[in-house]
């Protein structure tokens, strides 16, 4: 769900958390993964834009940040 938010395949997922592929398939298979890959899967996509929603009683999920449209300019 959260590479599909950002529109990224499995490769680019792999490429920007600096893992390999296979890690990202095995973890999406439901397979373990190390704690400092997830680590970096989940920085990769917090990186990106997206934000972790934690479990609210409607099931954790994901979205993406709103972008800050009234930021000043430099």
């Amino acid at each position: 769900m959260a590479r599909a938010a950002l529109g990224w395949s499995t490769q680019d997922l792999a490429r920007e958390a600096g893992i390999g592929i296979n890690t990202v398939n095995r973890f999406e298979a439901g397979q373990d993964a190390r704690v400092s890959s997830l680590e970096k899967m989940r920085q990769a996509l917090e990186d990106a834009g997206l934000e972790f929603i934690p479990e609210n009683g409607g099931g954790a999920g994901v979205r993406l940040r709103k972008k800050n449209s009234h930021a000043s300019p430099n």
